[in-house]
């Protein structure tokens, strides 16, 4: 898995740059009417995350069928994202938005936990809490939240409603950032296939923190594994090791290309959207919100991990 000698550029449709994207439509599905419908009815159970793949697909929804397709497709071997618009969240329940995620879901992966308490959907909305406590997650605050991966192989994002301002999601290919730094400096490039420690902020125990290098390849495939703020606050940790002048230095690349006006893509999502992101290929981050200060108009997006079950290399935590 990790190389020992330079790094080749990997390229291919994966190496997107953001301009590129801009004015485009094919990344956006809108959704069809009976899509809408099957979304809407479907009678899940939100506990159901150990049904597989193979058996959710037998005697399943055609309409919907047809829609995880598509975003197999884009997420396993196009792009690294997809948009679905067009989902009547105004006229849903709180209960009808989680199933309908869940649902789609349930088609295109199979939901993982998210932190220790083994919540599989989660509401990203500013809870008060201050992000630079290390037991604090950035979906928990307002918070600038800088370019990540998450740990799962792909994430599903609702937006309910949307932020009085900011709160604008903002991707870039990871291929293209590894790619750009194999041109840039190969030595970095090398040193990022390494392993680092990681920090879950789920404790203070020796379980909280973990080993994983930023850059893996396996079958040609690319993955990337990383977090700035994760990899910072990891050296609370009980193994870890400060970083060195070389590692802060490739992260400082990362970080730079990562915000590169060449490379990244904003995205305003709008409520209705469904964004799904294949997390090895793809990084996000999220600026700073102010919200509304009526409670039902604040900003609310509800968010799932999937495993894609697809034989590839997973960035998902040990």
């Amino acid at each position: 898995m990790q190389p020992r000698t330079a790094v080749d550029a990997v390229g291919g449709v994966a190496a997107w740059r953001g301009p590129d994207m801009l004015g485009r439509t094919e990344w956006i599905a809108e959704l069809r009417p009976e899509q809408i419908d099957d979304l809407r009815r479907a009678d899940t159970d939100l506990g159901d995350e150990a049904v597989s793949f193979g058996a959710r697909r037998r005697g399943a929804l055609p309409s919907l069928v047809a829609l995880s397709e598509i975003c197999r497709s884009e997420l396993v071997h196009g792009r690294g994202f997809i948009v679905l618009r067009g989902l009547p969240v105004e006229f849903m329940t709180a209960s009808e938005h989680e199933r309908a995620l869940w649902l789609i879901g349930l088609y295109v992966g199979i939901p993982v936990r998210q932190n220790p308490a083994g919540d599989l959907l989660v509401h990203v909305r500013d809870e008060g809490r201050d992000y630079t406590d290390p037991h604090v997650r950035g979906y928990q605050t307002a918070a600038k939240l800088d370019f990540h991966v998450d740990g799962c192989d792909a994430a599903a994002l609702m937006c309910v409603r949307a932020a009085k301002q900011g709160g604008t999601s903002t991707i870039v290919s990871a291929v293209s950032i590894h790619d750009e730094i194999v041109r840039q400096r190969p030595d970095l490039a090398t040193l990022l296939y390494e392993q680092f420690w990681f920090d879950r902020r789920s404790g203070d125990g020796p379980e909280s923190f973990y080993q994983l290098p930023v850059f893996t390849r396996a079958t040609g495939r690319l993955t990337m594994y990383y977090g700035r703020s994760y990899l910072e606050s990891a050296q609370r940790g009980p193994h870890s090791q400060k970083l060195t002048s070389a590692q802060m230095e490739a992260f400082d690349l990362i970080d730079e290309l990562a915000n590169w006006a060449e490379l990244v893509l904003p995205m305003d999502l709008k409520p209705g959207d469904v964004q799904l992101l294949d997390n090895r290929v793809i990084m996000h981050a999220r600026t700073a919100f102010e919200d509304w200060p009526e409670p039902e108009r604040r900003r609310d997006m509800i968010r799932l991990w999937l495993s894609l079950d697809d034989g590839q290399p997973s960035p998902m935590a040990p």
